[in-house]
């Protein structure tokens, strides 16, 4: 999938993980503020099956995420939804861990990408890719799905696991200088046994 070139979105490429798209929105700006676009349909034409785990799928749901600086929001896995997320305000350090080869028997280590995004950048997350955001600052994140919450599919694992090795950045968070997690992530499993739930 790509983004279709538009005034209002601008793509940067540069990934290494097969359906993962980054760019920046495009604002206008005057004495009174600014004004930009950050999501219309034609930017995305007909997101494909292998992107979204169904043919025909298209955004249904738009969620805000606020997190306080030294927050750390993942790694979660979605089999059936693609994700859009934009940077409203603040800035995060991505992490995305590529699951399919995994699945698919074609790779024995995921592939991990990383990237910091600040206010008005995005990034297009594929089904089947397991990310992750560090907030450096205060953050709003805004995101779209292509599924409504579904608790079947919101699957995750240990943002430190040794085995995926992500480079998360060192920083504030608790007083011992570790990430503030949810409950959920502070007891995500290994990718390997996230795996072996999945094959069976």
């Amino acid at each position: 999938m790509t983004l279709r070139a538009t005034p209002g979105v601008a793509g940067q490429g540069g990934t290494r993980l097969p359906g993962v798209e980054f760019g920046r929105l495009q604002r206008h700006e005057d004495s009174r503020g600014s004004f930009g676009e950050v999501w219309r349909a034609d930017w995305f034409g007909e997101l494909p099956a292998a992107s979204t785990g169904r043919a025909g799928a298209s955004f249904v749901q738009a969620n805000l995420s606020r997190s306080a600086a030294g927050v750390l929001r993942g790694l979660h896995y979605h089999r059936r939804q693609l994700d859009f997320w934009v940077v409203a305000a603040g800035r995060v350090f991505v992490a995305l861990v590529d699951v399919r080869p995994l699945l698919e028997g074609t790779a024995t280590r995921a592939t991990v990408e990383t990237r910091e995004l600040r206010a008005d950048e995005w990034v297009v997350i594929p089904a089947g890719v397991a990310h992750g955001f560090l907030s450096m600052a205060a953050t709003d994140l805004l995101y779209f799905v292509t599924n409504e919450y579904d608790g079947s599919d919101e699957l995750g694992f240990a943002w430190d696991d040794p085995a995926v090795g992500v480079p998360w950045p060192a920083g504030s968070g608790t007083p011992a200088g570790g990430p503030i997690l949810s409950e959920r992530d502070q007891t995500n499993p290994p990718l390997a046994e996230l795996l072996q739930r999945l094959a069976g």
